[in-house]
C-alpha cells in the first residue's frame, strides 16, 4: 500500500482540476502538493509509460474522447443500420470503431471487422470477409473450423497456429476467380448468423474505397443487392480518401449510390483535448498549462495523431516537476521535423514545382482560403485556375492535400509547418 501522503496525493489526482487549481492557489498548499507530487513520481518513474499513443490502434485510457461519435456509432449498429464513416487519413476511425464493437455486449451481438487494405479484387476481398465472420464466431481451432465449415462450404479453409499459439483460419478458393456463389455465401453469411444464433449482427468494412480499384465493380453491386435486405445486420464502412468516398457514396453511376447514411468524422475541438492532456502530466508530475494544451491543438488542428505524437514528444522531453513551456513546444516540434527532414525534403523533391508551389501556397494561408480564386492565384503567382486545379488533383491523388469545405488543406500536419519552416 501506497504511503498515506502519496495516497492522498493519488486522491488529489482524481480530483477535477478545478480542485486542483484552488490548492494551487494557496501558496504552501502548492509547495507540498509540487513536493507529493515530485515523491510520488520519483517512487514510480521507472516504470511509467508514456501515455499518449498514436501510430496504431489507441485504445483504453490513450483515447482521447469522442463521446458522441461513440454513442452515435453504438446506436447506429444496436439499430441495424447501414452507415458510412469517412474522414481524412489518421484520424481515429480505426480506433474509434474498434471501440464502439467493444461497447456491444458479446452475449448478444457478433461484430466482425473486416480490413480490406490488403484487398486487390474479388477472392482477396471474399477471403478477408469470411477470416473476419468466422474469428467473430469463435477462439479455438475447432470453433474456427467448424464455423468455416459450417458457413462457407463453396471455400477451403485450414487452420494454423502462429508464433504466440494462437489459431488462425486461412481460406482458398477452387479457382482464380471468385464466382458468384462463393460471395454471396460470404456475403449472406452475417444474416445467417443473426437468424440461427437469435443476435444481432455488425459488420466493419474498414478501408473501403480500397473496392474502387478492383477491375470491376461486382462486388459493389454484390454488396448493394445482399446488404439492403439484411434487416438485422449493421454495416459500417470506413474510408479515408474523401475524393474516392464521394465518388462510391454520392455518384449516381456507381452501385453503392445512397446505399448508407453519411457520417464525416472530424478533428478533437481544443476543449476535449484540454482535459485529456492536463491529466495525463499531472499524473506523472508534470505541468501543461490551458494555453500552452491549446498551443498545441493549434500547431496540430486538432488531428488525434500529430496531437497525441507532439504530446508524446513534450512528455518525455519535460523533466518529473516540470513544466511544458511554448518554448518547449518549439523544441518539441524541431525534434520532430529533424527526425522526418530526410524523407519530407525526398517527398517536396520528387514533385513537380506547379504542386510545391500550390502546397506552398496553402501552407502560408489561412485555414478555408479560396485556392482557385484570381485573388489567391495571382498573390502566389499560381499561374492560370487551370494549372493549379491539376496540381490540386495530383496532391489528392497522393494524399497530400485533402479537401475541406470547399478548399484544402495539407494532410500532415508536421509537413505543413516543414513547409512553411523550409520554404521562407
Amino acid at each position: 500500500m501506497l504511503p498515506l501522503h502519496l495516497r492522498e496525493y493519488k486522491r488529489l489526482l482524481l480530483a477535477k482540476p478545478s480542485i486542483i487549481n484552488r490548492i494551487q492557489s494557496d501558496n504552501q498548499a502548492a509547495v507540498e502538493l509540487r513536493k507529493l507530487r515530485y515523491a510520488s513520481c520519483v517512487m514510480g518513474a521507472g516504470a511509467m509509460k508514456n501515455p499518449f499513443e498514436y501510430g496504431g490502434v489507441v485504445g483504453g485510457s490513450a483515447f482521447c474522447n469522442r463521446k458522441k461519435e461513440l454513442s452515435d456509432l453504438v446506436r447506429a449498429m444496436e439499430n441495424s443500420e447501414k452507415l458510412f464513416l469517412y474522414s481524412e487519413r489518421r484520424l481515429g476511425k480505426t480506433s474509434l470503431i474498434h471501440y464502439a464493437l467493444s461497447k456491444l455486449p458479446r452475449d448478444n451481438y457478433a461484430s466482425a471487422y473486416v480490413d480490406l487494405w490488403a484487398t486487390d479484387g474479388e477472392v482477396s476481398f471474399v477471403t478477408a470477409t469470411a477470416k473476419a465472420i468466422t474469428e467473430s464466431m469463435g477462439r479455438s481451432a475447432e470453433q474456427l473450423l467448424d464455423t468455416a465449415k459450417r458457413l462457407f462450404t463453396h471455400l477451403v479453409p485450414s487452420v494454423t497456429v502462429d508464433s504466440e499459439g494462437k489459431p488462425k483460419v486461412t481460406f482458398g478458393v477452387s479457382s482464380e476467380r471468385a464466382r458468384d456463389p462463393e460471395i454471396e455465401e460470404v456475403l449472406m453469411a452475417p444474416a445467417k448468423i443473426a437468424a440461427h444464433g437469435k443476435k444481432k449482427v455488425a459488420v466493419v468494412f474498414d478501408e473501403v474505397q480500397r473496392i474502387l480499384e478492383y477491375e470491376d465493380d461486382r462486388v459493389e453491386r454484390r454488396l448493394r443487392s445482399i446488404i439492403q435486405k439484411q434487416e438485422t445486420v449493421s454495416y459500417i464502412f470506413l474510408g479515408s480518401r474523401k475524393h474516392l468516398i464521394q465518388q462510391m457514396f454520392l455518384d449516381k453511376s456507381r452501385p453503392l449510390y445512397r446505399s448508407a447514411g453519411h457520417y464525416p468524422l472530424g478533428p478533437i475541438q481544443t476543449p476535449d483535448w484540454l482535459p485529456f492532456i492536463a491529466e495525463k502530466f499531472l499524473a506523472a508530475g508534470k505541468q501543461i498549462g490551458e494555453d500552452t494544451i491549446t498551443a498545441v491543438c493549434q500547431l496540430t488542428e486538432g488531428h488525434p495523431f500529430y496531437t497525441q505524437h507532439l504530446c508524446h514528444v513534450l512528455w518525455e522531453q519535460c523533466d518529473v516537476g516540470g513544466e511544458v513551456t511554448p518554448e518547449s513546444i518549439k523544441m518539441g516540434v524541431k525534434l520532430l521535423l529533424d527526425r522526418e527532414s530526410y524523407a519530407y525534403t525526398a517527398l517536396w523533391e520528387s514533385l513537380p514545382l506547379s504542386q510545391r508551389r500550390f502546397l506552398s501556397s496553402l501552407a502560408s494561408s489561412p485555414k478555408g482560403v479560396k485556392p482557385f480564386s484570381g485573388e489567391f492565384l495571382q498573390h502566389h503567382r499560381l499561374g492560370s485556375a487551370s494549372t493549379a486545379q491539376r496540381a490540386a488533383q495530383g496532391l489528392l491523388q497522393r494524399d497530400l492535400i485533402d479537401r475541406d469545405n470547399g478548399s484544402f488543406l495539407i494532410s500532415d500536419r508536421f509537413f505543413r509547418i516543414w513547409i512553411q519552416q523550409s520554404q521562407d
